[in-house]
């Protein structure tokens, strides 16, 4: 594939994934409160436990691409791997002395994702990982973390599980948001922020055929998990269709961002 045919694929991947987003972003102007009404169960099984563990594997990841980045400025392979076992450390210490869920599972998540991943890549050298660490631990930084939680508090837009008023009188759609005033939370939504951390390994397999198993494996669980994770947050009242949709759309669009002006440029000048 040339670098022009290349160019106009992602320009054109750029385009729907704006096509889409506009087109959804109307319908769920209109029909957020009825999706919500219809679908909502607080004590769905399958939408608590993407509420209770949906971020875990984000957090993993986001764990993996720091401690490589940071690994691959040591020369010497072996070296490399230190912040590895000094992030397992530190998830023994979340694990052992925070007494609050969300925390424990994170140190768990550290724990287990990087020994295996030190031990896998042990005889590896962990500046082969570093563009697409790069990209991961980027858009950590601009979406969940920047985008997601001052969206948050600008718009204050109140969660549907917690219309408290007769009719849902304080429900608000996403374009005429109450502000800072409104006390809410919604959008948009950070689990599913977390839920689409995988989408810069679509990025590493990218260039193998279509019908590729390992392709196909990788797309069908960044996108499965994704989507999974979003769906669950609409299914427990915890968020709105369009706020899982801004947070999925903006996910979409700073990976394909920093694919062009970060991980492609570096590939080329190594």
């Amino acid at each position: 594939m040339t670098d022009n045919t290349s160019k106009l694929n992602v320009k054109k991947l750029f385009l729907i994934v704006i096509v889409v987003w506009v087109i959804l972003g109307i319908i769920f102007g209109f029909y957020d409160l009825a999706i919500s009404i219809a679908v909502v169960d607080e004590a769905s099984i399958w939408g608590n436990f993407g509420a209770d563990y949906g971020e875990v594997p984000g957090y993993a990841l986001i764990a993996i691409a720091l401690t490589t980045l940071l690994g691959s400025l040591f020369t010497n392979v072996k070296m490399q791997k230190i912040p590895g076992f000094v992030g397992a450390v530190v998830g023994v210490l979340f694990v052992l002395f925070i007494d609050d869920e969300k925390y424990v599972n994170m140190g768990w998540s550290f724990i287990f994702s990087l020994l295996i991943y030190t031990i896998i890549t042990w005889n590896k050298d962990w500046k082969h990982y570093r563009n697409i660490s790069g990209v991961i631990a980027l858009l950590a930084v601009i979406n969940p973390l920047l985008f997601i939680q001052i969206t948050k508090i600008l718009c204050g837009r109140v969660r549907f599980r917690n219309l408290d008023l007769p009719g849902h009188t304080n429900f608000t759609p996403w374009f005429l948001p109450p502000g800072i005033s409104g006390g809410g939370s919604s959008f948009p939504s950070g689990h599913a922020a977390m839920g689409w951390m995988f989408l810069p390994l679509l990025i590493a397999v990218k260039d193998r055929k279509i019908k590729d198993p390992l392709r196909v494996i990788v797309t069908v669980l960044v996108i499965g998990w994704g989507l999974f994770v979003g769906l669950s947050r609409i299914a427990v009242g915890a968020h709105y269709a369009s706020d899982v949709l801004f947070s999925t759309g903006a996910a979409t669009i700073v990976t394909i961002f920093l694919y062009t002006r970060f991980y492609r440029k570096q590939n080329k000048s190594d």
